[in-house]
């Protein structure tokens, strides 16, 4: 199981709804290299989680409980 990695997350959902990175940096008011760094990246501060999540409609805090659930049943199941 491998924990996830959100840069890669937020990039199939902005593909699955059609939108860009450019429209991303313009709702969030940065440049798109700075974009570009934030998605390469594996993690990414809270508050700028729950901005993207606002703007694209979708629940990234989702993947990381998930990932704690599997990874404690695994846990307690070894």
């Amino acid at each position: 199981m491998e924990e996830p990695h959100i840069g890669h997350i937020i990039k199939q959902v902005l593909q699955q709804q059609g939108r860009t990175i450019t429209w991303l940096g313009k709702q969030l008011g940065c440049s798109r290299q700075n974009i570009y760094k934030i998605l390469n990246r594996p993690w990414i501060y809270t508050d700028m989680l729950l901005k993207i999540s606002d703007l694209l409609g979708y629940d990234f805090f989702k993947c990381f409980s998930e990932y704690q659930k599997e990874k404690f049943q695994l846990k307690n199941y070894s």
